[in-house]
């Protein structure tokens, strides 16, 4: 077992909105801590990101663009908005999934007949144990393959609660799918243990498609995470 630990000491602020779009409605996180945000999981339209970003959060710098796993679902919105705030925001990937953001688009092009913006080469490569920060908070990147080969949860120890983003890792009472390119079922069992493990039961999971949960809610009532 992995020796890892999260640093749970409550640091900052983090305000969160979440704007659901596309075809099968993901949700992309603006997440805001004083002055500063990074958008999560960019989804779709990124030029229409960019406005309600705008909108909701005046004067506010968005700092990264930053996607728990590599598909294309997940990262279409980058190009639109790297071309509205400016290509110095940095986009940020998990480094295991590198590979699994071209997969993703050619399957997506494929199947939908979707053609995903290319978001171009990620400025930051992600590891277990990389913090990112944004204003006074601070996102602690653990690594939960299984939906992909190097899916990400990233976790805020903050002044008003623990919250983490999960990506497709984790949804209410199940899991994300294990059955493309990447996925592993008895991988991503193990992830899931590892939440369990690493997360306080009171953090605010937000999923990557539906609504939000806990860890406490999930342990006690998902059977993937009975073991």
């Amino acid at each position: 077992m992995s020796d890892f630990t999260l640093d749970l000491t409550p640091r900052g602020t983090l305000a969160i909105d979440c704007v659901t779009n596309g075809p099968i409605t993901t949700n992309t996180y603006f997440a805001v801590s004083g002055d500063e945000a990074v958008i999560i999981d960019p989804a779709w339209d990124g030029v229409e990101l960019a406005r309600q970003f705008a909108l909701k959060h005046p004067g506010v710098r968005v700092v990264a663009l930053l996607c728990t796993h590599g598909h294309a679902d997940h990262l279409g919105g980058v190009a639109g908005l790297r071309r509205v705030l400016g290509e110095q925001v940095p986009y940020l990937l998990p480094a295991g999934d590198v590979e699994t953001v071209g997969e993703s688009i050619q399957k997506q092009l494929r199947s939908w007949d979707i053609d995903t913006p290319d978001p171009g080469e990620p400025d930051r490569l992600l590891n277990e144990g990389d913090v990112i920060e944004v204003g006074d908070a601070r996102l602690q990147a653990f690594s939960v393959p299984g939906h992909t080969r190097g899916g990400m949860v990233y976790f805020a120890a903050t002044t008003g609660g623990n919250v983490a983003f999960v990506g497709d890792t984790l949804f209410p009472g199940s899991h994300g799918r294990t059955d493309l390119p990447g996925g592993d079922e008895a991988t991503i069992l193990k992830s899931l243990a590892k939440m369990a493990r690493l997360m306080p039961a009171d953090t605010l999971c937000l999923i990557g498609h539906g609504p939000t949960t806990t860890m406490a809610r999930e342990i006690a009532a998902n059977p993937f995470m009975q073991g």
